[in-house]
């Protein structure tokens, strides 16, 4: 059985990393396939948004395995290993491919531990089962994120979620990721990947040329001063447009035949 799965349907992505029996830990292995499967989610134009998941009920990810990705790091990492981890991070949208303008959406089913929680905080969109935990336990081994947790929990809950959270090393429920704006959907577990897909969904029936810019927008103004954020918003937002395909859906607008009009949606695709 392949240590991660890859589907599209309906121009969505299934991302699945299948190790439950290791709760999901990445190693090498699965971070190569990673890489490959980024890779080819970005080039595909089939598909348009990406739901990523673990297997099992157990764990959506329990970060790097300590026993065959770690070790070789620590003990006889070159100069060029610690290069190439540097420059793509774990799984390799972490870091490098990052820039990836498609959405992707996480579907926390369990644990998001340590390089789990990495990968998680690199999603764009977070949904978590009730049964989700979340946890940065790296400084109980001796060390601290290094593949975007660090920056990605100060960017989306805070300096002080992050703080609290690296600090003193101690798991995260679902109900408080909700109310640190870790996740911004905590549903039933069972209820889980139905949600995920209403999201994605959600996200299909609007312009993708729109989506992809505004993915984009929101990546260059992290931490940018206010003028340059305002800038660079106006500028994409005036053009990022498809003429023809603005005015088609203005026009539906226009002849109230928009489902949006009332603020109710309908998400087919």
């Amino acid at each position: 059985m392949p240590k991660l799965l890859y589907e599209k349907r309906d121009r969505v992505a299934y991302v699945t990393i299948n190790r439950p029996e290791a709760r999901n830990a990445i190693d090498p292995d699965v971070h190569g396939a990673m890489i490959e499967t980024w890779a080819d989610f970005a080039a595909d134009d089939a598909v348009d948004v990406a739901i990523l998941t673990g297997a099992g009920d157990e764990a959506f990810c329990a970060g790097a395995d300590l026993k065959t990705y770690i070790p070789p790091i620590m003990e006889a990492a070159r100069p060029h290993d610690i290069r190439e981890i540097v420059e793509l991070g774990l799984n390799g949208f972490t870091r490098g491919m990052h820039r990836i303008a498609k959405p992707i959406i996480a579907a926390v089913n369990g644990w998001a531990l340590a390089g789990g929680l990495e990968t998680a905080l690199a999603c764009d969109i977070r949904i978590a089962s009730e049964r989700a935990m979340f946890g940065s336990f790296e400084a109980r081994r001796g060390f601290h994120h290094g593949d975007g947790g660090l920056v990605r929990l100060v960017n989306a809950c805070g300096v002080g979620v992050a703080s609290q959270m690296l600090l003193t090393a101690e798991p995260v429920d679902a109900p408080q990721a909700l109310e640190w704006g870790l996740v911004t959907k905590v549903v039933r577990h069972e209820e889980l990947g139905a949600a995920a897909e209403t999201v994605a969904r959600q996200i299909l029936r609007n312009s993708q040329r729109a989506v992809r810019s505004a993915k984009q927008t929101i990546l260059d103004v992290i931490g940018q001063p206010l003028d340059f954020q305002l800038r660079t918003e106006a500028w994409n937002a005036y053009t990022c447009a498809d003429p023809d395909e603005t005015m088609a859906m203005l026009d539906r607008f226009y002849e109230k035949r928009d489902p949006g009009r009332a603020g109710e949606h309908e998400t087919e695709l």
